[in-house]
Order: structure tokens, then sequence, then C-alpha cells
């Protein structure tokens, strides 16, 4: 089965592969039946260049995912890149850090890798053959307990193990080194309260029938969670993640990434520039005009209160009035997958063509300025 998602959460096409290491639940994948989950990421001197599809700061580092498990590592704010050590040749799609030691990476084949030295080295802790399997015993042992919830968790668990373990995780959310989820496509969530030592499906707690990707989460001011994803769908939680209710949607197309703006403010945004801001944690929503048609697939919110939006061709938009209202910034006609601010206040834009800076906004009347030269190595 192939798949295909948007560019602006990853360039993709999903290839089945995974490794054998001892996995939660007893589980343990098969070498032969996918090799590239045992398989360590090829280090190349071009791994620079390569398309990296996910971004994050872990103290003063920057650490940078993408294709064929490239992990790249910058301790001088972009300079230079080198290639971390990843135990998986799959491609990674996004990346969090809670501390700067300790973080996560997520991508296809249902993969979840654990870093506990600023990205230096990576743990495997998850793969869809895992996460397949621990759907179905969790399915089973809700049956016996007579739980509502069993028959949808037992009929995703069956697509799991039927179909393989080709469904990507596209984004992740930790709030700490031990509560965090992960989601991808066909509303796969899995939920860890342990660091990753163990997961815990939570497909039968999200309110999305139609098992529609899911592209987005994240947290709002007020400590609810937010989760988008395709055709229109928007999903909150008020009670620390344990169940994911739908709320109206202003918008039938995909939504590729939620970002929180303040207290009580969130912004949705996704397919043909369509930016939707709302002020009452998503019970209702506005529309905020962008000027673009391409799809914006990376926010961020920066340290001074700004925010970023890119596209995925390129452009950037501004705000610093809580997402009321963008203006255009300066960037490069390129494909922009992800966003991270810097130590030293710039801005880092991963590509598929590598990651590169970007000054910031010096004055609410100033655009983004130009790329510095050599940024993309």
């Amino acid at each position: 089965m192939k798949i295909r998602f948007p560019l602006g959460r990853f360039l993709a096409v999903a290839v089945v592969s995974i490794a054998g290491a001892a996995l939660p639940g007893g589980v343990r994948a098969a070498d032969a039946d996918y090799p590239v989950l045992s398989q360590p990421a090829i280090v190349s001197p071009k791994a620079a260049g390569a398309a990296m599809l996910g971004l994050a700061r872990a103290g003063q580092r920057l650490v940078a995912v993408g294709e064929r498990g490239i992990v790249l590592l910058s301790d001088d704010q972009g300079g230079r890149w080198r290639q971390a050590r990843v135990p998986v040749s799959v491609s990674l799609t996004a990346v969090r850090f809670v501390t700067e030691r300790t973080g996560w990476a997520v991508g296809h084949f249902g993969v979840v890798l654990r870093s506990d030295d600023g990205g230096e080295s990576w743990v495997k802790q998850l793969d869809g053959v895992a996460a397949a399997r621990l759907a179905e015993q969790a399915a089973a042992q809700m049956a016996q307990q007579g739980l509502p919830e069993a028959e949808r968790l037992r009929e995703s668990s069956l697509q799991l193990v039927e179909e393989g373990p080709d469904k990507p995780f596209l984004d992740l959310l930790f709030a700490n080194e031990r509560d965090g989820f992960v989601i991808g496509a066909y509303n796969l969530i899995f939920r860890t309260r342990d660091g990753g030592q163990s997961w815990t499906p939570w497909m039968s707690r999200v309110e999305n029938p139609k098992g529609l990707h899911l592209y987005g989460v994240a947290q709002g001011g007020g400590g609810e969670l937010y989760i988008v994803g395709e055709q229109g769908l928007l999903l909150r939680s008020t009670d620390g993640g344990e169940r994911f209710a739908a709320l109206p949607t202003p918008y039938k197309g995909s939504w590729f990434g939620v970002l929180a703006a303040g207290e009580g403010s969130v912004l949705a945004y996704g397919l043909r520039g369509s930016l939707y801001r709302s002020t009452d944690r998503g019970e209702s929503w506005r529309a905020i005009d962008t000027g673009i048609a391409s799809g914006l697939g990376a926010g961020l919110a920066l340290g001074d209160g700004t925010l970023v939006l890119a596209s995925q061709t390129g452009d950037l938009l501004t705000s610093r009035d809580g997402g009321a209202s963008f203006q255009p910034a300066a960037g490069r006609k390129l494909p922009v997958t992800a966003l991270a601010e810097r130590a030293d206040g710039r801005l880092a834009v991963a590509s598929l063509r590598g990651v590169l800076s970007l000054d910031p906004p010096a004055s609410p009347d100033s655009p983004l300025n130009t790329p510095a030269k050599g940024a993309v190595r």
C-alpha cells in the first residue's frame, strides 16, 4: 500500500520496513521481513543537503530529521552539521525535545525513537509491527472487560496487523520526560506515561469514526490538547488527553498543523493557504486572510511572541498580534517542512534541500531578512 501525505508534514511515499529488536509488550519484529528497521542510517557526506522533514532545538543545539533515517546536529547555530547515530533507515517526519538532552523523533512505519544525549544517539521504542500487536492485545483485554470501545479498537488492530507496518507517525507532543502522544495516518495514536518504555493504543479515545489521518498536535495555553487532520478534522481534549472530542470545523479541507497562540487562542492551518483562528479554545473560528494559495505546512511561536507560518512553496508569514493578522516576510522559494528558533534568536528552516537560517523580524513593519550566505550546507 502507498500512502501519500501533504508535503507540509513530509514528503512521503511509504515503503515498508522495520527492525528486529525487542519491543514493548514482548513483541519482536522480523528482521528478514522489514530489514530497514534494523539497518542503521547510512552515514553520507551529502547528508546535510538531504530532505529534512522535522526540526527542533535541544538547548543550544539544532536537531534535524529526515529521509532515510538521517539525523543532523549543529552546535554552531546551523553553520556546520554532522550526522547522529540512528538505528533505523526509515524516513523520520518530526522531532521534539523536552530538555536539552531528552527528545523523541517519529517516522515511517510507526517508528518512535528516543534520545537522552541531545540527539547524538537514538533508541527505538516502537514500530508498526509492535504497534499492531499492542492494539490487538488491548482490544482483547477491553473485550474481556466488556468495554464499549473494544470493537472500535479491534477493527483498528485488525487493519494494522493485516496491512503491515506501512503507516507513519506524523507528529508528537510531550509535556515532560514521561507523558506524551504520537499521532499519524488512519487515526493512529499512541500514548505513553513512562517516557516511551511502554505505549498504549489510544485510537478508541478519539472521536474520528472515519479513521482520518492525524497531521498535527499541540497544547493550548489553558492546558487543552488539539489534534488536526484531513477533511477538516478538529479534535480537542479538556481532560489531559483522556479523550479527544470532535469540534465543529469551519473548513472541509485538510489541516496540516495547529499552533497555540496564547491563552485561549489557537490557529489551525492547512490546504490552499487556509488559516483559521479561535480565541475561545476551539468553540468558534474566524478565517484569517493569508494572501497565499499554497498549503501552510509549518508553524512556530517565537520566544518574543511572534508567530511564524511557512508554506510548502517557501512563503513566510509573521504575526505580532497573536494571530489576528499576518504579514508576508521574505523567504526562499523552496519547500519548507519545519521551523525552529535558534538559540541566538534567528529562525532555522528545514527544507527538502537541507536546513537554512533566516534573520528574525526586527520590528512590526520589518519582514524576515533574506537567508545568510552559506546557510544551507
